[in-house]
């Protein structure tokens, strides 16, 4: 660990924050009913300053690794940046309830949270509490369900196209089979010897 991620991760331990490292990289798991204030600590602590937030997405965890799950299924990550400090940190937040995945919203916080939130919402059906806009960003309106969740079928349930006998786009139920895609990969020889 450099000297300035160590610095970091005692500054973090001092607050109450318990940072795991992994790839030179620092992650805090905080629990929903702490994410907002552990939010505004991060920004506002003078030794922390982290007044940007460069990322925000959603995860499911519903086929993650080769065991039962032991995590819920959903979690919120953000990616911060401490300008003053040159120090970059994650924070991920399980969503408490799988079937309807809640956290606060961060627009408060950091204002850039907006779109993300409403992408996270669109792709994976995380709602963020007090978000003011928070509606369908990728997605058409009409789009029923979450693309980005592990059990959405990855041709879909419609497709829609150009009808010329109606004169207007239609929907009408995916006329391909579904398939599972399983991708070919080719790696030269001894390809993961001696890396760390």
């Amino acid at each position: 660990m450099t000297p300035r991620l160590q610095k970091l991760h005692d500054l973090l331990l001092k607050e109450g924050l318990a940072p795991t490292e992994r790839l030179n990289e620092l992650t805090v798991v905080v629990k929903p009913g702490e994410y907002k204030s552990t939010a505004l600590k991060l920004r506002d602590h003078p030794e922390l300053k982290f007044e940007q937030l460069i990322d925000l997405c959603g995860l499911d965890y519903q086929t993650y690794g080769d065991k039962p799950r032991e995590l819920p299924r959903f979690a919120v990550v953000i990616h911060l940046l401490s300008i003053e400090h040159n120090v970059r940190l994650r924070v991920r937040v399980l969503c408490a309830d799988d079937e309807f995945p809640l956290v606060e919203s961060l627009t408060g916080v950091w204002p850039a949270a907006g779109w993300f939130e409403r992408e996270a919402f669109d792709l994976y059906g995380i709602v963020f509490d007090g978000h003011a806009d928070l509606r369908r960003i990728l997605t058409d309106y009409g789009f029923a369900g979450h693309p980005f969740r592990k059990d959405f079928p990855i041709s879909g349930y419609v497709e829609m196209r150009y009808d010329p006998e109606q004169k207007r786009v239609i929907y009408q139920p995916v006329s391909i089979e579904p398939r599972e895609v399983t991708p070919r990969i080719v790696r030269e020889e001894h390809y993961a010897e001696g890396r760390g």
